[in-house]
């Protein structure tokens, strides 16, 4: 097998276009399994109305779903927008300071 090559300035991560896809698919999900549930109840308490039980179901999961999603996505976006190297220098001016104090006990009188 020959050696794998080398990418120049190394290997990429998911473009943000690709984060947002993936956080509304995600967001989009829950949102849909969310609407389902809520949907049900809903149905049960007040009936499925003039729409039928399917197509009452099938709003609150296609409106929760499309909510939760695009939430999901925006935040998703917003939450990796930041360059890494701001993130590590925040993480860095954030910690606490290496300083190790001296104990008398270990002072020597000499």
């Amino acid at each position: 097998m020959p050696p794998v090559t080398a990418i120049p300035h190394g290997q990429h991560g998911p473009s943000v276009f690709d984060k947002f896809k993936m956080g509304a698919m995600m967001g989009g999900t829950v949102g849909t399994i969310m609407g389902l549930i809520y949907g049900t109840v809903n149905v049960f308490r007040y009936g499925a109305g003039t729409n039928g039980i399917m197509r009452t179901l099938g709003q609150y999961m296609a409106a929760s779903g499309a909510t939760f999603g695009f939430f999901m996505g925006v935040g998703s976006v917003i939450r990796t927008d930041a360059d890494p190297k701001f993130n590590e220098l925040y993480m860095q001016a954030q910690r606490r300071p290496i300083i190790l104090r001296a104990h008398p006990a270990w002072k020597r009188d000499i």
